[in-house]
Order: structure tokens, then sequence, then C-alpha cells
């Protein structure tokens, strides 16, 4: 005889056996240390007991949330096709694997240290992390789909129209990453991008004394992090009495494989620069590559400098110097920013700008 299931046991279940209501369970769940001791012993005994795993749901009936808060990142959906040239040795392949510098998700670094410090913070709160990538869908349908089943979004500017985000503000707190978005009626955090540039371009300007021959490797045009660092440039170069029209500014996309091609292009060109000051660090780590395959000394020959700091950085040869941003931070501030609000509906919205700091290393030291 096949043996009888039964099926798990429910919240209500958990407030029967403790002689509570489903709300008090509901607050052990979520906030203990709110919970009178002997009541919070009460619950946990009922909920080992009765083996319950608390749901999003049964937390819902309770207290209208679902524990979960969501962090929507850009889709990473465009996967190289090129394969390096492989031969085969019985069950082993070996792949000659020396003209592929860079692995298809290396663009994600900086938002690994993002997802971390949300993941922490999420964790430290007692709640859940949903993360989204946006692969194969439309934006429309992934920001609904993952609106309806948390109760605040964190989202990176510029990757959400702000039709859509007041469309789900609406409903839940959504807190936007990388831009001061205040205008828009959206809680914010970001960094001080502008500053930490024109301290840096400052550097290079007057402390190295390259005034001329220098290039801005900018990323995209509609990127806030791109506009804020390439105004911090521009007010260095202002500082220093350098025209803004004697640089070069080429556009990359963020990423190290565009970088190289372009500063390929540089490096190979007749009016060779002298420093390449990039807007973050993949695109700098993509320069290193070119000038390491054309033999280009850094920073003998040229200078470099990223934003971003992140770990690639700190092994890349020569080491890179970079304007160092709290990534970690920034998913953490956006989750409290998140929990903030969910506390506070009312008000008007409110903006974090975290500070940074310029990391001198061996691309671009101290001193020539």
């Amino acid at each position: 005889m096949a043996e009888q299931r039964t099926a798990p046991p429910t919240v209500y279940d958990v407030a029967s056996a403790a002689g509570v209501s489903i709300a008090t369970v509901s607050r052990v769940l979520r906030t203990p240390d709110a919970v009178r001791e002997g009541t919070r012993d009460k619950v946990q005994a009922a909920i080992r007991t009765l083996g319950y795993v608390p749901s999003g749901n049964a937390r819902a009936l309770a207290g209208k949330r679902t524990g979960v808060v969501g962090l929507l990142l850009p889709g990473f959906d465009v996967v190289p096709d090129e394969r390096p040239d492989l031969v085969t040795d019985g069950g082993v392949r070996v792949v000659d694997d020396r003209r592929h510098v860079t692995q298809p998700f290396s663009s994600n670094l900086y938002f690994d240290e993002v997802l971390r410090g949300a993941e922490t913070e999420a964790w430290q709160r007692g709640l859940a992390l949903m993360v989204a990538a946006g692969r194969g869908s439309s934006r429309d349908v992934i920001v609904n789909d993952v609106a309806g089943r948390v109760d605040g979004l964190a989202v990176l500017a510029q990757t959400v129209p702000d039709d859509l985000l007041e469309h789900v503000a609406r409903r839940i707190p959504v807190v936007v990453l990388a831009d001061d978005r205040r205008s828009h009626g959206f809680d914010s955090v970001s960094v001080d991008n502008a500053a930490g540039m024109r301290t840096l371009g400052s550097h290079v300007i007057g402390r190295l004394g390259i005034r001329s021959s220098l290039v801005y490797l900018a990323g995209p045009i509609d990127s806030p992090d791109d506009i804020e660092r390439s105004a911090g440039f521009r007010q260095a170069l202002e500082d220093h009495g350098v025209p803004a029209s004697s640089v070069r500014v080429v556009h990359g996309d963020f990423g190290r494989a565009r970088a190289r091609e372009l500063a390929a292009q540089l490096l190979d060109g007749d009016d060779v620069p002298r420093a390449i000051v990039c807007s973050n660090d993949q695109s700098a780590l993509g320069v290193l590559d070119a000038a390491g395959a054309r033999g280009v000394r850094v920073p003998e020959e040229l200078v470099v400098t990223g934003f971003d700091g992140i770990d690639a950085g700190r092994f890349s040869s020569p080491r890179l110097t970079t304007v160092h941003q709290p990534m970690g931070e920034l998913g953490r501030a956006a989750v409290r920013a998140i929990v903030d609000r969910l506390e506070r509906r009312d008000g008007p919205p409110r903006a974090v700008r975290l500070p940074v700091e310029v990391l001198l290393r061996e691309s671009c030291p101290p001193a020539l």
C-alpha cells in the first residue's frame, strides 16, 4: 500500500499550534526582535515541531509583503560565436586560447560587486533577493514579472524606460542605481562620478604634466555614469587651462573587447596618444591589452587610467590606476533605500551619493 501523503504545514497550522494569530507568526518570521520573547519562543517551537517552511505567499497573507526585494541588471544576451581552433587527443580537448583573452561575460564584474552587496544587505535584514538579467524576454515583460513578485525593486539607470518605472512605482518602491533620479520621482543611489574623474584627470594633467596627445575613452553616450565622468574630466581640463578641443574623445561600450579595438586603432595611427583616460576599468583593461600586444610600455610611453575599481585592475600588468567606487555598498544602499521606503511611503524622493577614492598604481603612478 502506498504511503499516504499529507499536505505540508501552513502558516495557519503554526498559528493554531502556537495559539497566536497569523500576523504574529509573520512578525516572528520577518522581525523576530519586535515580538516578545515568550511569544516568539512558542511560534518558533511550533515551526520546528511542524516542520513549517515559510513561503512568500504565506507571509503576504499577514504582512501584505513577500519578504523579497528585486534587483534588475542589464541582460547580456550576445555571446560570441567565435571559437578558438582546437584539436582533440583521445577524450581530452586541447584549446589554443592564446588569442582569446576575455570571457563572454567579463563585463559583468561591476555588476557582480553590486549584486554581492545587495545580497548581503538583504540577507542581514532577513529578506530574499530576486535577481533578473532580462535574457530572452522583452524588458516590459521582465520588469512587470519581477515587480509582481517583490516588495521593492532596484534597477540600473537607463536600462528601463522612465514610463515603465513610473508604472511600477505606483505599486512598489523603485530605487535607481548609478543616477540621481529625484527629478523623475525615484529614490536613487549613486557615486560622486564627476569629482572622482576630475581628481584623476587633474593628476594626469597637473601632476604628471601630460597636456597634449590626450585621449578620453568614453562609454555609451546615454550612460548617466559616463555623462558625469566626462563632465568631471572636462572640468579637470579647464582647471589646468587645457582646451577641451585638443582632447580626442572616442566612444566605446564599456566593454573590454571594443576598447581593445579602439586602442589598437589609436596606437597604430600617426598621432599616438601619450595618455588614454578611460571611463571604466573594463575599457582600460582593453587598452592595456592593445598596448601589450604592440610592445608599448605603460606608463613610460602610455599612461592608462580607469574608473570603477574592479578586482581585475589589481591583477593586470601593470596594475591599473583607477577611481574606486564602492560597488558593493551601492547594492547595500539600494536595499536599504527600498526598506526605508517601505516603512515610510510618503515624503519626497531621496538620493544617496557615495564617495569615491583615486587609487594610483603602476599604469599611472604618483610621478613619472
